[in-house]
Parts: C-alpha cells; sequence; structure tokens
C-alpha cells in the first residue's frame, strides 16, 4: 500500500482529487444533502471533471476522455440553464 501511495504523481493527486469531488457530489444528491437542481450541483461536477480531464492531458485514456468531455458539456448546461433561471427569477 505504501508503494502505491510513494508512486503518485502530482498529476495522480490532481486527477484523484477531482473523481472524489465528483462522487461527493453524486452523494450527496443520493443522500438529499445536495438538490440536483441547485446551481452548486453543475459548478462542483465541473469543478471535479476539469481536475480529471487534467490529469487526463497528461495520462491519455480515450474512454475516460471522452466520459469527462460529456460530464464537463452536461455541466456547462446545468449551470447555463441554473443561472438563466435565476436571472428569470429575479427579473420578477
Amino acid at each position: 500500500m505504501t508503494e502505491l501511495f510513494s508512486n503518485l504523481t502530482y498529476v495522480d493527486l490532481v486527477g484523484s482529487t477531482g473523481t472524489l469531488i465528483v462522487v461527493a457530489a453524486y452523494f450527496a444528491t443520493q443522500t438529499r444533502l445536495l438538490n440536483s437542481e441547485d446551481l452548486a450541483f453543475p459548478v462542483v461536477n465541473l469543478l471535479g471533471s476539469f481536475l480529471i480531464a487534467f490529469s487526463l492531458y497528461f495520462n491519455f485514456d480515450l474512454a475516460s476522455a471522452l466520459m469527462e468531455f460529456f460530464w464537463i458539456a452536461i455541466s456547462g448546461v446545468g449551470i447555463w440553464k441554473g443561472l438563466k433561471e435565476r436571472s428569470r427569477a429575479t427579473a420578477t
């Protein structure tokens, strides 16, 4: 086990942190600690996905890169819709 941690690079740490962030956001929605309709949910997912994508830049894997591309795009749509709804709510 210590060999695993001694071989981790900065890139591995960044990607693993991103994975933990995405999983924590999903866990929080499943346990009702975070509402998936809140703007925070896609923002947190986007942050985690960017960190994972950063690690994929250095350690490329096509399947993971495709997953992160779509995860980033979907998070972007969620943020855009959340901001649009927020501006609509403040306008009335």
